[in-house]
């Protein structure tokens, strides 16, 4: 990690507070960049600004929070810092609470003002800015809030939610300002992720959390890397070079939704000056990709709406059908890459050294442990938020629902670990990578290795029999679904969260279709 030194202070266009003069605080948190930020324009042409970043020991002891991300961050605050000294103005870095750091700033007659975006994250985050809007109410103090990647706050109906997202991200990129003048305030010494009480956790193949990255691997992904994006991107073997992981970069806010968004436009303008043998794939790639830049800002959508999502099941009538089953023994099995499913293991095993995995590989890990493990999804979603670098809790706890078969209101996925390594590792070369003990298990073998126990070379046995659990599993979750009351409860679910993709009178899907009859019974009438 880098050593980074915040409390030194350049040669900047810096003054020192007058009387009754304003401080325009811009609070830096998921937005970790000059570029695209509309805070920070607007701070600066308010006048004279303090660039703020509080780093929250609190947070930072959540138990969905981690060395690697810790790491991530430090990379990102760095660039920050390059990138606000080319505008003549310093970042300045405050440890300790919010509320504290605010206070202390106000009690030195800045007359401050807050300006920052709205911030969708974990439930630890919402509470503290509920606590800093009472504490900005009680001072007076104008805490000046925008909203970010399209995510509305108050939001009365998804009708036409995405039609207004895309129309936020054709607005025109917001340039930094050409300068600033900052306000003198000494930072905090940063601490260690040791001395927050983050331990290293086994990531060796990080990525650098810097700007400069950022727009490099966009580059990469949009002018290489990309071009087979569609058909590659479910496959451990191909999508670590393929996806575009930018990821971590996202959730930082060390690039926008929208930067990204119109750099696709432009790839997408650009093909018509080429060859069509050159465009082959592109075209499919490219409008993939960009749907899941709105899929990404619709789940977040979710949380913002409602944040009981992230410890809570989304549907209450599968409240209480896990509890009371949990199998620690089962759970360090799959925490640690030793279920005996090789597809399963080798997943764990590369998202803990690299911080990054695959979208479907993400859903099978999920699916497995929910399912074939029945273990409670509150559990298994902390230590996989732990382990991605790239973690943000509105697609995170939606998705760890979907998956688990909690939402209530998408189709029962539950992946058989042995069917998704014949479909998207046949060769085994993914399995081998990250499971050396099972180099000279043969191709046909490599996904059923206990076929061949002879040739195991200490792997473990499966835990469980993948086809019993499979069964038993769905057979709780459809039992569940039939009770009376489920879809009544569901078409609230989706008349709050739903795409629109299925109509409101059947949100379950024609596999789930029932007779209005029946219907009519559950509603209150």
């Amino acid at each position: 990690m880098q050593a980074i030194n915040f409390s030194y202070v350049k040669d900047y266009n810096w003054t020192v507070m007058e009387k009754n003069q304003i401080t325009n605080v811009v609070w830096f948190k998921r937005d970790l960049r000059s570029r695209d930020n509309l805070v920070l324009l607007k701070a600066s042409k308010n006048g004279p600004i303090l660039p703020l970043y509080i780093l929250e020991p609190e947070l930072w002891s959540q138990g969905d929070m981690s060395y690697r991300q810790y790491t991530f961050l430090m990379d990102s605050l760095a660039s920050l810092e390059k990138q606000l000294s080319s505008l003549n103005v310093n970042l300045v870095i405050k440890l300790g609470n919010a509320i504290d750091v605010f206070d202390s700033l106000n009690q030195k007659n800045m007359n401050l003002e807050i300006w920052s975006y709205e911030e969708t994250w974990n439930k630890w985050t919402f509470r503290r800015d509920l606590e800093v809007k009472k504490w900005a109410n009680r001072n007076n103090i104008n805490w000046r809030e925008y909203p970010r990647n399209g995510v509305v706050r108050g939001l009365k109906t998804r009708d036409f939610w995405a039609s207004q997202w895309y129309k936020e991200m054709k607005k025109p990129l917001v340039e930094s300002p050409k300068s600033a003048v900052g306000i003198y305030e000494p930072s905090d010494q940063l601490p260690s992720a040791k001395a927050l009480g983050l331990e290293y956790d086994g990531i060796y193949k990080t990525q650098n959390g810097s700007r400069i990255e950022a727009e490099k691997i966009l580059n990469d992904f949009l002018s290489v890397r990309g071009r087979n994006y569609n058909k590659e991107m479910s496959s451990p073997v191909t999508a670590f070079n393929s996806c575009s992981r930018l990821s971590p970069y996202l959730a930082f806010g060390v690039i926008s939704i929208r930067e990204v968004y119109k750099a696709i436009e432009r790839k997408k303008l650009s093909l018509n000056e080429i060859e069509p043998s050159s465009r082959s794939g592109w075209g499919r790639s490219l409008n993939s990709y960009a749907s899941r830049l709105r899929w990404h800002c619709h789940f977040i959508q979710k949380l913002e709406d409602e944040p009981r999502i992230e410890t809570e099941n989304l549907h209450p009538s599968f409240d209480g059908i896990r509890e009371p089953f949990f199998d620690l023994n089962l759970f360090e099995a799959w925490k640690s890459g030793n279920t005996g499913y090789p597809m399963v293991d080798a997943c764990m095993k590369a998202l803990i050294a690299t911080g990054w995995l695959n979208f479907r590989m993400r859903a099978m890990l999920t699916s497995f442990a929910s399912y074939h493990l029945w273990l409670h999804w509150r559990e298994t979603s902390l230590w996989l938020a732990k382990l991605f670098t790239d973690y943000e809790p509105g697609i995170h706890y939606s998705q760890i629902q979907m998956q688990s078969g909690t939402s209530g209101i998408n189709s029962v996925r539950i992946y058989n670990p042995i069917k998704q390594g014949f479909d998207h590792d046949p060769n085994g070369e993914f399995v081998k990578s990250w499971l050396p003990s099972l180099g000279a298990m043969p191709k046909e073998y490599i996904h059923t290795p206990w076929e061949l126990p002879e040739k195991l070379n200490g792997y473990p046995y499966p835990v469980v029999e993948e086809r019993h659990a499979r069964e038993l599993a769905a057979k709780k979750i459809y039992e569940v679904r039939k009770t009376l009351g489920f879809r009544y409860k569901a078409r609230k679910i989706y008349e709050k969260h739903g795409s629109r993709k299925r109509s409101p009178q059947n949100p379950l899907g024609k596999r789930d279709k029932i007779s209005s009859v029946i219907l009519q019974k559950e509603l209150p009438l």
